[in-house]
């Protein structure tokens, strides 16, 4: 992994409208230009009052404060509050001047009595009583969100507050997708004997979505080098990051690799010792990745989510770009062997306040139907005879938009 983050890079910053940047990444650090709440306010409907003038109040001998105004959201009171006086005050307002303390509505006797209104409490007030003071919640300056997070609701909130109508956000990588393959049909089309359809480039497009990229679809070419290699020259030229499928194993019509000597691209790796994947490819060239990933299903899409993904993310100013991680116990046993790093498609379950990691359908690199089903990656590692039910594993999460720690992940994969 680490030879492909060598060529990490930052993508530009763009502003955008607050009511478009949902699902986008920021592209700088939010700010608090003020404080929040922005002045000393109630949280209640009540009675703004000074705390010291209910020192001997008691249920026997309550005391009675004259109510000297009301005061709602967005206004202000004028006057100063003295000794025994006391103003009604709805949710949110601004606390009056001499006030140190809110009586919630329920908590005071309220009448009328000879033209002017009183209310009666029966309990010692503290000092700060239901008051959500200054600055209690943000101080002015303080970060709150940093560069490359996801924007969701909460940090729209956060913007709208403090007044970010344009939402600087990083640009999206351009991500070009290019099936290779003369069995593969488009998906529309009825099947053929020794024909499939084209699964890897829609799954593909949608992994990129995910993870916070543009698509471009290049369709699908046939296995002839001639052809490959200039739709692969054309395609790369026009995007950020250049995923192809297929053609980097070791068959007679497996491209690739010669496709990368021509175009002079200088290539990073092209075996992994893991499962499935192990034929994932990247290059590099001018500085932009290509990445040559296998045809078979659930390794394209396990080379994108270990290889690609972190790249995309790093793209979006992330400085966590890779999947989170988390500890779980395996759900059930997995005899198979492993002599490479093992990455398996699981379902995670919460028993009895436990994480439970359980490998879904086939574990074979060909296998599609296991994906659906898959919220996270069980990380086996290498050089073991198989695990049993309730071994402790490490899994990768699918579906989570936090980062795990980058030095986390290179220490769970080996790169040959």
């Amino acid at each position: 992994m680490s030879h492909v983050m060598r060529f990490a890079r930052k993508g530009t910053v763009e502003h955008i409208p607050i009511e478009q940047c949902y699902g986008r990444h920021l592209g700088e650090p939010l700010v608090a230009s003020h404080q929040v709440p922005p002045f000393n306010k109630s949280p209640y409907d009540g009675f703004a009052i000074r705390a010291c003038d209910t020192s001997e109040c008691t249920r026997v001998q309550p005391k009675r404060f004259e109510v000297i105004g009301t005061i709602g959201a967005g206004a202000l009171f004028e006057e100063t509050v003295q000794q025994y006086q006391a103003v009604r005050i709805m949710t949110g307002a601004a606390i009056p001047d001499g006030c140190d303390a809110v009586v919630m509505l329920e908590r005071g006797r309220h009448y009328h009595e000879a033209g002017t209104d009183f209310v009666d409490f029966n309990y010692v007030v503290k000092t700060g009583e239901n008051i959500s003071f200054a600055g209690e919640d943000t101080e002015a300056g303080a970060v709150l969100v940093t560069e490359g997070e996801p924007i969701n609701p909460g940090v729209t909130a956060l913007l709208a507050t403090f007044g970010y109508a344009q939402v600087p956000v990083s640009r999206k990588p351009t991500v070009g997708v290019l099936s290779t393959g003369s069995e593969l049909l488009e998906i529309g089309e009825a099947m053929e004997p020794g024909k499939i359809r084209n699964s890897n480039a829609a799954m593909l497009q949608a992994q990129i979505q995910r993870a916070g990229g543009e698509v471009i679809y290049f369709g699908q070419c046939e296995d002839d080098l001639e052809a490959s290699l200039s739709r692969v020259e054309a395609a790369f030229e026009q995007v950020d990051i250049l995923l192809t499928t297929g053609g980097v194993s070791v068959g007679d019509f497996d491209y690739l690799p010669a496709i990368y000597e021509w175009m002079q691209a200088n290539v990073l790796f092209n075996k992994i010792a893991m499962r499935p994947g192990s034929v994932t490819t990247a290059a590099e060239k001018d500085g932009r990745i290509l990445f040559g990933l296998s045809g078979n299903p659930s390794a394209c899409y396990i080379g994108f989510e270990l290889y690609v993904y972190p790249l995309i993310r790093s793209f979006l100013r992330s400085d966590s770009p890779y999947r989170r991680q988390a500890h779980a116990f395996l759900g059930a046993d997995f005899p198979k062997a492993n002599p490479y790093d093992r990455f398996v498609r699981g379902a995670l379950t919460i028993q009895e306040g436990v994480l439970i990691a359980t490998p879904v359908g086939l574990d074979k690199s060909n296998v599609v139907t296991s994906l659906a089903g898959a919220d996270c990656l069980i990380m086996l590692p290498h050089g073991t005879k198989g695990y049993e039910r309730g071994a402790q594993v490490t899994v990768f999460l699918l579906e989570d938009e936090k980062g795990a720690s980058r030095s986390g992940f290179e220490q769970t994969i080996a790169i040959h």
